[in-house]
């Protein structure tokens, strides 16, 4: 055979390769790549195809061969089998694994550094990444910095951190692309900023990447976050294809803002439109109920959940239920579906029954949810606070002020945050 017909046959087998990698199929791209490696001359665009496959089956044997193969050829300065390595050992060994191996890399260019640092944010050790790039001994580009806005976001604590540097960013003269800006998008999520939701929605009209549906989904739920419930629906109408991504951040948006009768009309629409709702969905709706004081339209929705959609109820499904209930006085019905919860029982839905004991007068169960959250949360002095004046207000004040010297034996400050809603509407 001719080295002509070689290469159009190599080429031909390399492009069936990449094409099973790319809708995932491993398996059937791993046969190949064995038929391949039997009967034809191999280059080294075809291993970190190979290498991408060994990684999503945690084949690490296969994976150490091309790693052998790699080093004895000299493949290494390959910044693509280089980077497909890294990630194997990343995914299928441990992050330190990948990290001996990219610092024994002798030539990093920008594509290896990214690939590293994106190891690290996808194994939340956004810390490790922010570390790494000072260090670059090359100049970054726009997916280095991706990854890092993208791992800042997802911090508790990261938002004003995410946007100072996508600012960075700018400054380098770098154009954010549609992952930039969902990255971005999230970080909005946290600190409500709405003018920079304006900048990014401007940029997406400017750069024709407004139409990515992902990218207006996350627009809504931006836009909805900041109460701008008139451009988020805009938005939302913009969109010709509606996902339950879609969907669902229309319904949060609504929910969020006490608008519940408007937030499950849309649900109802995204039924009649036949889109099918995921536990994100339902848990906007429960939401909606909830601050609503909709109990009876939450059981409702929760049984259809199941029911219906076949759902799976989380933590935060059972703590919305909880919460409506509570609100509503249904206290006892509230802690049987605490007694009930097949899932682990949250601060979150504890705090939801003591915060509506306080307004109700209810003292025994009070006591209850007082003591499972002190074992939940033994330093959040809330669950000590609101137990003294429930007891205050009936007479006990013994009881309260043995509440108080508790508190203050745990060494818990009055003024320290709590993760659950103790107050009712």
């Amino acid at each position: 055979m001719s080295y002509s017909s070689n290469y159009l046959r190599l080429l031909s087998l390399t492009k069936q390769l990449s094409s099973y990698v790319n809708q995932g199929l491993h398996e059937q791209a791993l046969a190949l790549f064995q038929r391949m490696q039997a009967s034809i001359a191999l280059d080294p665009f075809v291993f970190p195809l190979v290498l991408k496959s060994c990684a999503a089956l945690h084949r690490l044997q296969l994976g150490t061969a091309i790693h052998a193969h790699a080093t004895k050829y000299s493949l290494l300065t390959n910044p693509f089998v280089a980077c497909a390595l890294v990630d194997l050992y990343g995914k299928c060994v441990s992050i330190s694994s990948a990290r001996k191996l990219f610092d024994e890399i002798p030539v990093r260019n920008v594509v290896l550094w990214n690939g590293m640092m994106s190891l690290y944010t996808r194994n939340d050790r956004v810390l490790d990444a922010l570390k790494l790039f000072p260090v670059m001994d090359v100049a970054p580009d726009e997916s280095s910095f991706n990854s890092i806005i993208a791992g800042l976001s997802d911090l508790e604590d990261g938002s004003f951190k995410a946007i100072a540097f996508y600012r960075r960013m700018q400054e380098l003269g770098l154009k954010p692309n549609l992952i930039t800006l969902l990255a971005l998008l999230r970080a909005c999520f946290g600190v409500a900023n709405l003018n920079l939701i304006r900048e990014i929605h401007g940029y997406a009209i400017r750069n024709h990447l407004d139409s990515h549906t992902h990218l207006r989904s996350g627009l809504v739920e931006a836009y909805g976050r900041c109460g701008c419930l008139v451009n988020a629906q805009n938005v939302f109408q913009s969109i010709e294809e509606r996902d339950v991504v879609a969907w669902s951040s229309l319904i949060s948006a609504y929910a969020l803002h006490g608008k519940a009768r408007t937030a499950l009309e849309i649900f109802r629409e995204m039924e009649f439109a036949k889109v099918w709702p995921d536990d994100i969905t339902f848990l906007g709706v429960l939401k909606a109920c909830s601050h609503a004081g909709l109990a009876d339209e939450a059981m409702h929705y929760f049984s259809r959940m199941r029911t219906d959609y076949g759902v799976q109820a989380s933590s935060d499904h059972y703590s919305c239920l909880v919460d409506v209930l509570s609100r509503a006085g249904r206290l006892y019905e509230a802690y049987e579906i605490i007694r009930e919860m097949p899932v682990k029982v949250t601060a979150r839905a504890w705090g939801a029954l003591l915060g509506a004991c306080q307004t109700y007068g209810e003292v025994e169960l009070a006591e209850i949810a007082g003591r499972a959250l002190s074992e939940i949360e033994p330093d959040n002095p809330a669950s000590y606070v609101i137990l003294a004046r429930i007891y205050a207000n009936v007479g006990r004040h013994e009881d309260a002020e043995r509440m108080r010297m508790k508190m203050k034996e745990k060494g818990a400050k009055a003024g320290a945050g709590s993760s659950w809603v103790v107050y009712q509407d």
